[in-house]
């Protein structure tokens, strides 16, 4: 590659790290319009490398890119976040009483290693670690759904589930708040643990539940 296409790569990365950050720290806020040119002045670059770093963040569901109009900070409404989330506890708390049920004893040593090094993570609740924290939480959400062993509630919690959305919501946490988290999946893989069915999926549905009602009320 020549050096001037690896600094336009180079420019890209630096610019989508940039705007990804801002995005879900809210520097640019839900339903906000980004448009190439303010950006690039911005940031100190060419229209290209925004450009790049727009179509990158669509790809990943942070942006939206329309026609003749541009790009826009994808945005999610009350009844939007309810819906997802009221979803997500009927999914997951079904799918924790089939792993309590199922998960082996691999599979149980698995979802304690991912909860202590989420504890241990949020420890200092360092606002630097909460995109570390979502990626986590992603795998120990979807651990639990593959422990279940139902294929098709996989594939329905697939539909329903975005990540762009969980790191958000990671983010909007105050430290007792995510201390609070952690404490719910040590409790839950307790439940799973004893292969308690009931226990697993009450515990799952509040641990969503709660989530949705810290984000419906500002944190």
């Amino acid at each position: 590659m020549r050096s001037g296409g690896l600094a336009v790569v180079t420019a890209a990365v630096r610019v989508y790290d940039e705007l990804r950050s801002g995005i879900l720290d809210s520097t640019f806020e839900a339903g906000s319009r980004l448009s190439e040119d303010r950006l690039a002045r911005l940031l100190g670059c060419s229209r290209t490398p925004v450009r790049e770093a727009l179509r990158r963040l669509s790809a990943e569901g942070l942006v939206e890119l329309l026609p003749n109009r541009g790009a826009q900070v994808v945005s999610w409404s009350s009844d939007d976040l309810e819906d997802v989330f009221r979803m997500r506890a009927l999914l997951e708390g079904h799918g924790a009483a089939l792993a309590a049920e199922t998960m082996d004893t691999d599979e149980v040593a698995r979802l304690h290693e991912i909860a202590d090094g989420m504890a241990q993570l949020s420890s200092d609740g360092s606002q630097s670690d909460r995109d570390e924290l979502a990626t986590l939480d992603v795998e120990f959400h979807r651990a639990v759904l593959v422990g279940s062993k139902s294929r098709r509630l996989l594939e329905a919690h697939a539909r329903v589930v975005q990540v762009p959305l969980h790191q958000r919501v990671m983010r909007s946490y105050s430290p007792a708040q995510l201390q609070q988290r952690m404490v719910h999946h040590q409790e839950l893989v307790r439940a799973i643990q004893l292969g308690d069915a009931d226990w697993a999926a009450s515990v799952m549905r509040a641990h969503i539940l709660s989530a949705l009602n810290i984000l419906l009320e500002g944190g």
